[in-house]
């Protein structure tokens, strides 16, 4: 069975509601995963948009939302996820904060990848990393990865 990520907020490389962005509540969209790899010891969840500031000359890849150590055994995250499954750790996003920071494009529509990792190792404590650092520590240990894009234009 191969991994997968989905969420009943938005189809794969649907709209993101507005909900889940920086004109709504600004909260996380509930996110399902399954095909996990008996292998796996931990999951990593990366959430960022490579098309910033602009997809008509994207210079940047824009993180939204970084999680690591979440257990193997863990199927998902609710909307608005604000408490994580015990071992779980959070990355500094690209507003230098903990946390999920939604959409919000200067200009055009751009979008979101929301990425899944599984490992076979549970990480050391990051000490709250940025992407690259995370991203090195996971390097030779991904068993599986799965992704869910979405996209979002400010409205006008």
């Amino acid at each position: 069975m191969e991994m997968s990520i989905t969420s009943i907020a938005f189809a794969p490389n649907g709209s993101i509601p507005s909900l889940h962005t920086c004109e709504g509540r600004n909260v996380s969209p509930p996110l399902t995963w399954s095909g996990v790899p008996a292998t796996a010891r931990s999951l990593v969840l990366i959430v960022d948009d490579p098309d910033a500031p602009d997809p008509a000359a994207p210079r940047m890849t824009w993180v939204h939302w970084l999680l690591y150590n979440l257990p193997a055994d863990t199927t998902g995250l609710p909307e608005a996820a604000q408490s994580f499954p015990a071992g779980t750790l959070d990355g500094l996003n690209d507003w230098q904060r903990t946390g999920y920071g939604g959409p919000c494009p200067p200009i055009g529509r751009h979008r979101y990848f929301h990425k899944l990792y599984a490992l076979d190792v549970v990480l050391p404590d990051l000490k709250m990393p940025n992407k690259k650092s995370l991203e090195q520590a996971m390097q030779g240990h991904i068993v599986a990865e799965a992704q869910l894009v979405g996209s979002y234009q400010k409205g006008r």
